[in-house]
């Protein structure tokens, strides 16, 4: 079987570095994941996550699926030896362009290339949704993290937007739609007993609710629309009807869409 990627973004990303595409293919990805973390409240709940990371001096942790990189330069500023893995060769390389000298790996979520108890720290943001097997990862987690160590893990539950339009039923369809296109698209709301079921202790569960009346939602909104046509969900003219809708909306104050984020973290025996 396949292993999934590690990288939390939505779009398919090739699992061999022969196929990869160049680092300026990615731009359009990057570009997203970059207005990602600019949503109000994204850099407050990255930043909760190192607090429960218990990251600081005298720590290695590594944040999985690290993407361009942000979180292992937030991490690095509080002192602790941070390692960024991801599958996504793109990713890879935008990252280490971004952060000269930082350690950045093409790594594996179910084969880290770590020895075993040798972590403080494991992060892993948005990016269990994107594994078939999200519980094999955690059973990596515990491998790597030495007693002790901390597991943080950050989800969107792709069931669960929620977002106001003139068509629900449409809107219920398009959701649901673009979650059946990923390998696992609820695991955010089994985090907490991916975490038990590894063997973590101390497991505790928050949410935290990003609500978003701009236009900074509507890549997003557009991303949902696309995906939910492109499976035969919708039709091309319910998607841009649909889309159009969304960016009137913007248009006049009128958008909402609130997206829960899962939290959960443990500490390994």
């Amino acid at each position: 079987m396949d292993k999934p990627r590690t990288t939390p973004s939505a779009a398919p990303v090739p699992t061999s570095l022969a196929t990869a595409p160049t680092t300026a293919s990615a731009m359009p990805l990057v570009a997203l994941l970059d207005a990602a973390e600019r949503i109000p409240g994204a850099a407050a709940l990255r930043h909760h996550s190192y607090e429960l990371l218990r990251a600081g001096a005298d720590t290695t942790v590594v944040d999985i699926g690290c993407g361009t990189g942000t979180a292992v330069a937030e991490l690095s500023a509080r002192g602790a030896r941070a390692i960024g893995a991801d599958l996504d060769a793109r990713m890879v390389a935008v990252a280490r362009d971004r952060l000269p000298g930082a350690d950045i790996r093409r790594a594996d979520a179910y084969a880290l290339p770590f020895p075993d108890h040798s972590l403080h720290g494991y992060r892993a943001d948005k990016v269990l949704h994107a594994l078939t097997d999200p519980a094999a990862a955690l059973r990596e987690a515990r491998r790597v993290l030495i007693p002790g160590g901390r597991a943080v893990l950050i989800g969107q539950d792709w069931d669960t937007f929620v977002i106001d339009s003139d068509d629900p039923a449409l809107t219920r369809a398009l959701v649901h739609a673009r979650a059946d296109t990923l390998p696992s698209p609820r695991a955010a709301r089994r985090q907490r007993n991916l975490l038990l079921g590894a063997g973590f202790e101390d497991v505790v569960a928050e949410v935290r609710t990003a609500v978003l009346t701009d236009a900074s939602a509507l890549p997003m909104l557009t991303g949902l629309a696309e995906a939910a046509r492109d499976t035969g969900a919708l039709t091309a003219a319910e998607a841009s009807a649909w889309t159009a809708d969304q960016r009137a909306r913007a248009r006049t104050g009128r958008l909402f869409l609130a997206l829960p984020l899962f939290v959960a973290a443990g500490t390994a025996p």
